[in-house]
């Protein structure tokens, strides 16, 4: 399965926390296909905090298999299973890292979001707790830090909720936020 998964950081060596988070990604076992640049951008939400550092990454899950135990809800998509372990297993980085969930659109030495998981859609709820894990990411055809770094890679990706390519949610967007390139891709 292709994915996408967004990240970011602004405290600390934001390069080094980007690069760390790539490493333990690959250290997963999952096949880091392709980066976009690194884009430094203005935060959105809570504004008074130190300009970020995005990036996105394509990722191949072939062969890696997650482990996580299934509830009654979701035992019964495996593909649903396999996302929320991957989820389970990014939250883990973040840990590790040191990210902090002190409030919503803080600063943070480390964010990874899944943002598209192949052409699935999914809303898993738990109970007693907020959805944890929606895919596409639900704010990613809202944020330019986003789809910036996501069309440099593949414009053509589809949402598959909303049924554009990234590239028209870019044209499309009302977000003015700067972005602007920090460090072109090695890859």
């Amino acid at each position: 399965m292709i994915v996408y998964l967004g990240l970011g950081s602004n405290l600390g060596d934001r390069e080094a926390n980007l690069r760390e988070a790539r490493e333990r990604i690959a250290s997963l076992g999952l096949k880091i296909t392709r980066e976009s640049s690194v884009y430094e951008t203005e935060p959105v939400g809570f504004r008074d905090q130190p300009w970020f550092l995005n990036q996105v990454i394509e990722v191949d899950t072939s062969g890696v298999r997650f482990v996580r135990i299934a509830s009654e809800v979701d035992s019964y998509n495996e593909d649903l299973l396999e996302a929320s372990a991957l989820l389970d297993a990014l939250l883990e980085i973040e840990r590790v890292m040191g990210r902090q969930r002190a409030f919503t659109n803080g600063p943070r030495v480390i964010d990874i979001d899944l943002l598209l998981y192949g052409d699935r859609v999914f809303y898993q709820t738990e109970e007693k707790e907020p959805p944890r894990l929606i895919v596409p990411h639900p704010r990613m055809h809202l944020r330019r830090f986003v789809l910036e770094p996501l069309c440099e890679i593949e414009p053509d990706a589809i949402h598959p909720s909303l049924d554009k390519t990234c590239r028209q949610l870019l044209d499309d967007l009302d977000d003015l936020s700067v972005t602007r390139l920090f460090a072109r891709s090695e890859k």
